[in-house]
């Protein structure tokens, strides 16, 4: 039996509300193997269905300031971008930023939209990163 990607992210989701402000990437990782391991069940990350393409994998980083998110989520919005997931965590001065990102019915690919992320983070000065899901997933295997 292999577990769907709504079953990884639930166990995931899980594991980090668990967790609370004690979550890092490291201990969820290894939360998240111990319940699928439990399932006696190994996920299955080959299916890649059509609404997987077009799919980017947003992440920001920096100093919390006002309208931050406002911003990328706004230009993302201006180039036609569905967002489909979005997380933001705040650590004192810090925030952090994941959003999955649908460009299938944008006009503008993806180092165009990088461009105008670029362009918000020298702004602000913060970071802002853009991956591709499929790359996104080989790194990130469980």
């Amino acid at each position: 039996m292999k577990l769907s990607e709504d079953e990884i992210r639930r166990i995931t989701l899980t594991a980090i509300n668990e967790m609370g402000d004690d979550a890092t990437p490291e201990l969820v990782k290894k939360a998240v193997s111990r319940a699928v391991s439990k399932l006696d069940t190994q996920p299955d990350f080959s299916k890649s269905t059509s609404s997987n393409q077009g799919r980017l994998i947003l992440t920001s980083f920096g100093l919390n300031q006002t309208g931050v998110v406002a911003k990328i989520t706004t230009e993302l919005s201006e180039c036609g971008c569905d967002l489909q997931d979005i997380s933001q965590k705040l650590m004192d001065d810090f925030y952090t930023l994941i959003v999955i990102v649908d460009i299938s019915g944008s006009s503008k690919n993806m180092s165009e939209i990088q461009e105008k992320m670029n362009k918000i983070a020298e702004a602000l000065k913060i970071k802002i990163y853009l991956q591709h899901e499929e790359i996104f997933r080989q790194m990130h295997r469980i």
